[in-house]
């Protein structure tokens, strides 16, 4: 019988899995990324059963302090690692709060030909009932099995497969805060796994010289909601976008992504080289196909407000412009 174990490469970045509290009882206030990778790992001998674990620490943050530009340093250090002919998976461990946009931004950029999977937790690493191991254990069992490498970056938390492309963060504080329509139990079939695989058009190549992600900024709109705010936001990305050669804004708006009366003015001080998508703050995609709008008008489809941004983020860092991005856009 063979013993030879997986390779997995495990890159921590904090989050409420690396969380400690000074009661065990305490599941609200806790300091999260506190824990080093190699804690983490030493908290869970069992791993030792399912693969070699080779961990480093790439940050050590509350997820809420988490920035494009962390996701670009994590996008290319993951990429790295999954072409290292060694290493036959990559875990990463990461804060709840901002999981979702992380994943999305992963799942945007990454051309790996192996297992991602990112994993989390709702209760710290010294609450009485901690997910964080079994989340984390369950994660590297699934990195350690090649069919995960077709299905896209994946999430496991609760003893579920959730695929980056539709897992949404649903409750601030419940154990079972996450959701998604594709959701797999971890024992799901390779089969199973297989209908995880992301669209032909998902995905896009950053360039090796870009340094910065261009600004982006997301804007909910509520009943009443002032114009001022949109022209104010509008004049802040047109000096971003000289400056930096582009920027972008996403609108949460009501409904089938509704623009109230008075804001499609405000909107006007953008200049057509400041593209502006038009998602829905009920969290689904809209369809607004066949209307007339302006140029660098955009719309969401299937998106949600929050992956609308992460997409519209990697398609500026890669370069498009135009008629181009709204192509590459609207194929998600």
């Amino acid at each position: 019988m063979s013993t030879h174990r997986p390779r997995i490469a495990l890159i921590a970045t904090g989050g409420t899995i690396a969380g400690t509290a000074t009661s065990a009882t305490d599941t609200r206030h806790y300091a999260a990324g506190q824990l080093h990778a190699s804690e983490l790992l030493a908290a869970v001998p069992q791993l030792g059963e399912l693969a070699e674990l080779v961990a480093e620490q790439l940050f050590s943050l509350d997820s809420k302090d988490m920035t494009p530009a962390h996701w670009l340093a994590l996008s290319r250090r993951v990429q790295a690692l999954a072409a290292d002919p060694a290493v036959d998976g990559i875990v990463i461990t990461h804060g709840t709060d901002t999981l979702e946009e992380t994943a999305c931004f992963l799942q945007t950029t990454l051309a790996a030909t192996k297992p991602v999977v990112m994993t989390a937790a709702m209760r710290p690493a010294t609450a009485l009932s901690a997910d964080g191991p079994l989340n984390l254990y369950q994660a590297v069992q699934l990195a350690c099995r090649p069919a995960a490498s077709r299905a896209g970056v994946l999430v496991v938390l609760g003893d579920r497969i959730l695929p980056a492309a539709t897992v949404a963060k649903r409750h601030p504080t419940a154990v079972d805060a996450f959701a998604t329509s594709a959701a797999l139990t971890v024992h799901a079939s390779d089969a199973a796994l297989a209908m995880l695989a992301p669209a032909r058009h998902s995905r896009i190549v950053l360039p090796d010289t870009l340094q910065t992600l261009p600004p982006v900024e997301l804007l909910t709109v509520a009943a009443g909601s002032s114009p001022a705010l949109a022209s104010a936001v509008a004049r802040a990305l047109a000096r971003a976008s000289a400056a930096s050669g582009g920027a972008g804004l996403v609108l949460a708006l009501p409904g089938n992504a509704s623009l109230p009366a008075g804001w499609a003015s405000a909107l006007d001080e953008l200049p057509p080289s400041v593209p502006v998508v038009l998602a829905s703050r009920c969290g689904g995609g809209v369809d607004r196909r066949g209307e007339p709008c302006p140029a660098n008008w955009l719309h969401s489809g299937a998106l949600d407000a929050l992956k609308a941004r992460v997409r519209l983020i990697a398609g500026l860092g890669a370069g498009l412009r135009g008629a181009r991005l709204r192509r590459w856009f609207e194929r998600a």
